[in-house]
């Protein structure tokens, strides 16, 4: 299982807390590509539900990880 951010991102609109077969549904339904699939499918814990695309990819790279200063614009 791998995650970029242009897999992450096809996950930014989910129905967030959601469980794994809701965010597999919800790949499936809005076109995500074949590869978010098969790594949502690659997670164990079929109960756990997820709070935040964290949960699934704890190296998500959040705002704090970009150096770009939103008051300059």
């Amino acid at each position: 299982m791998y995650w970029t951010l242009e897999l992450a991102s096809y996950l930014e609109d989910a129905p967030w807390p959601a469980t794994k077969d809701e965010l597999i549904d919800f790949a499936m339904r809005t076109g995500a590509p074949l590869e978010v699939v098969e790594n949502l499918q690659g997670i164990e814990d079929d109960e756990e539900v997820f709070e935040t695309i964290e949960d699934i990819w704890p190296d998500y790279p959040s705002k704090e990880d970009f150096f770009f200063n939103e008051d300059e614009y």
